[in-house]
């Protein structure tokens, strides 16, 4: 039995570098921070106030137990693969939340002790409880934290002999909602639209670019001033100054110094007293004495910093100056920036960018004589071959999802990633910016850096809510900022399934690989490059230590682009379209006998069935719009030169003669308007550009051509 002083976490679970503070069993908060060593997770506290008195003592206990017991094996081994002996912190509070709801159910029927909460009781609440509008996943998650406050009271020191739960012996199905359609997952998370993007990514990597220098050297410059004018003292010559900076704008009528303050245009105190040498007492006194801070709401000026700016945007500088007020703002959209690309360009989980570390990406090490080492991840065709170019960037950091010790508990600090992340080119910039933001080794998103205005402390790095929210702002400062630039074509648009958020991008990365091969948007290569490494699995699996990793989201969207590919081609043969190329009769038995794949719902199972599905080598059908064909792939056959064991192809280096290609009515159609759409823009460029244009549209003519002499009807080719 636990002591009144009693630690509420013992110290086995403590790691040895948690230094969070615990608190006794008989507080009335119970942090859980010495559980947590997740930077991405907030430091959390079960709060007893909202337990009924008559049933506190007894859910203490058996959520004491809970915190420093372990289930028992017997108990897990029929709770499937995912089922822990110890769970998170966040999971704990979770459960004890669940726990404690039930509690003052029972205590709004006058019971008052969980031994008395009869298998009629339980009934009566799982009908309260589990059918409230929730999902079927939701109410899942609530039975077997319930069933788990039977398993926990019977390992505590005294237990409250609750009774077990009748779904835990009659079964589940029949205690929750009807089926919905609802899915939760990874795998629900919609792709952001393009549109939204194509503009977001541009903003987010000129930022890092072409900003990243002025914005970081005014920041450095206010952190100079501030620092000047808290140690300046009061003086009569800083007051002398004061009064003649001040006084002959305010008598001109012409805009003040002002910065926002707490939602309003206020007088800029320190920018002021930094440029006139007084204190800032002195500043704050003359303003109170004149009410300027009302005045310069009204006539608001700027507050420039005297360096030269050197970003551009189109070729012009993006701004005559930078400005003290506004280098806060400023730092925290550059930090937002960086991570959007780090979020969207790696293929980690949002958990995994927010552990990244200052060192993280090292430059690759030179070989002998200076002369950059061999690449790590490469054609293995070439594996024979010398290759002097620069080996890729890796990242190397810790992940966290899943990671148990050795007898099943969960680990909240995670374990370091085995096989690293490839970097390409914006993510290493980005990287390189955050650690200019940050101390050396301390944390690239760290919570206490990236807080510019208020300087809290905060605990970790930035977490998921703060990360959205600032996602939000920076999409609302682009959009302000684009059209300040005349730049209208520039906005970020509202995505149509929702808010940008951080556990989208992952998504969206999976997304533009399998479906947009040559790009529409920005990097579309480095998405070809992407792929090779992530099909050639040479290290084991890129971004994950198995397939069930980076892999398995894109093997998932990777069989749903091509389900979708063979459905449009069986619908586009039965309206009478006709095929041509080599594997056009491939193509059509392929698409016949690909099941349609109905709604977008993904299960956790699909992505097993994803990596068979993708597999089947030969029979597996892949829409190149930008090449306008379809490759039925076969591995032998591909002129691309996949990498051994491949189950796509590099469409990005689609080749001409290729024995995996058809081509629909509807893609010819397409050709020859690319055509006329080029030769109508050859018209405004110089001759030498003209003339391989139009020799350009000729070619896809020519195809176009091409297919109407051979293409042949669906019952022709079956």
């Amino acid at each position: 039995m636990p002591a009144p002083d009693s630690l509420v976490v013992l110290s086995q679970w403590i790691s040895a570098g948690n230094t969070h503070p615990n608190s006794c069993y008989r507080e009335s908060i119970w942090p859980l921070a010495p559980l947590i060593d997740n930077p991405s997770t907030s430091l959390l506290s079960i709060r007893w106030g909202h337990c009924p008195a008559a049933l506190l003592d007894e859910m203490k206990l058996v959520v004491w137990t809970m915190i420093n017991g372990q289930l028992r094996p017997s108990y897990l081994q029929s709770r499937g693969v995912r089922a822990r002996a110890r769970v998170s912190a966040p999971e704990m509070l979770e459960t004890c939340r669940e726990w404690i709801r039930l509690a003052r159910w029972l205590n709004g029927r006058g019971i008052g002790s969980l031994g008395d909460c009869t298998e009629t009781e339980w009934r009566a609440y799982a009908r309260t409880r589990m059918v409230d509008g929730r999902s079927r996943d939701s109410a899942e998650r609530s039975c077997s934290r319930l069933t788990d406050l039977w398993a926990f009271d019977q390992l505590s020191a005294r237990p409250s002999r609750i009774p077990r739960p009748p779904w835990d012996t009659e079964g589940v199905d029949n205690f929750l909602p009807a089926v919905d359609g609802g899915s939760g997952g990874e795998n629900s998370t919609e792709p952001l639209d393009p549109h939204v993007l194509g503009p977001l990514l541009v903003w987010a990597i000129r930022f890092v670019d072409d900003f990243a220098d002025d914005i970081l050297v005014a920041w450095a410059e206010v952190r100079r001033l501030t620092a000047h004018v808290d140690a300046t003292p009061s003086t009569p010559e800083g007051r002398a100054a004061v009064e003649e900076f001040l006084l002959p704008l305010v008598d001109s009528g012409a805009l003040l110094p002002s910065t926002w303050h707490k939602g309003r245009r206020s007088l800029a105190l320190t920018y002021i007293a930094a440029i006139t040498g007084a204190s800032f007492g002195q500043v704050d006194r003359f303003n109170q004495r004149h009410r300027l801070s009302d005045l310069a709401a009204r006539r608001a000026g700027s507050c420039p910093l005297e360096f030269p700016v050197t970003g551009r945007i189109d070729g012009k500088l993006w701004r005559e100056h930078m400005d003290f007020s506004e280098a806060a703002e400023l730092m925290r959209h550059l930090g937002t920036a960086a991570a959007v690309i780090c979020l969207y360009l790696t293929g980690m989980r949002p958990q995994e960018v927010q552990g990244l570390r200052s060192g993280c990406c090292p430059d690759p090490e030179p070989g002998p004589g200076g002369v950059p080492g061999r690449h790590l991840i490469r054609n293995r065709r070439e594996e024979n071959a010398e290759d002097d170019t620069p080996p890729p960037h890796l990242v190397r950091g810790r992940h966290y999802k899943n990671v148990t010790d050795d007898d099943g508990n969960h680990v909240s600090a995670g374990e370091v990633r085995e096989v690293p992340w490839v970097a390409i080119t914006p993510v290493v910039h980005a990287i390189r910016v955050l650690e200019r933001m940050v101390p050396k080794g301390e944390l690239l998103l760290s919570a206490a850096h990236h807080d510019f205005t208020h300087q809290r402390g905060n605990h970790g790095s930035l977490k998921t809510s703060a990360l959205n929210k600032r996602i939000e702002d920076f999409v609302a400062w682009v959009n302000r900022e684009a059209k300040a630039q005349g730049l209208a074509d520039q906005v970020i648009p509202e995505d149509p399934h929702g808010a940008i958020g951080t556990s989208r991008f992952r998504r969206t990365l999976a997304w533009y690989i399998a479906r947009r091969p040559g790009g529409l948007i920005a990097l579309a290569i480095q998405y070809g490059h992407m792929r090779t490494v992530l099909d050639a699995r040479t290290s084991s699996g890129y971004g994950s230590r198995s397939r069930r990793g980076i892999h398995s989201v894109l093997d998932i969207e990777t069989a749903l682009s091509a389900a979708n590919t063979a459905a449009k081609l069986r619908d586009q043969a039965a309206a009478g379209e006709k095929i041509s190329g080599p594997a056009a009769r491939r193509a059509l038995t392929a698409a016949a006998d690909t099941p349609r794949f109905e709604g977008r719902i993904v299960p956790r199972t699909f992505a097993s069935k994803a990596a068979k599905f993708l597999a089947r080598d030969g029979v597996v059908l892949y829409d190149n719009p930008d090449a306008f064909l379809i490759c039925a792939f076969k591995h032998d056959n591909a002129l691309c030169e996949p990498e051994p064991g491949a189950t796509a192809p590099r469409q990005y280096d689609c080749q001409t003669g290729c024995g995996n290609t058809a081509r629909t009515d509807t893609y010819a159609r397409q050709m020859r308007e690319k055509a006329d759409e080029i030769d109508r823009r050859a018209a405004f460029v110089p001759e030498k550009l003209a003339k391989r244009m139009r020799r350009n549209a000729g070619n896809f003519r020519k195809m176009a051509d091409a297919h109407d002499a051979t293409a042949q009807t669906a019952e022709a080719l079956t």
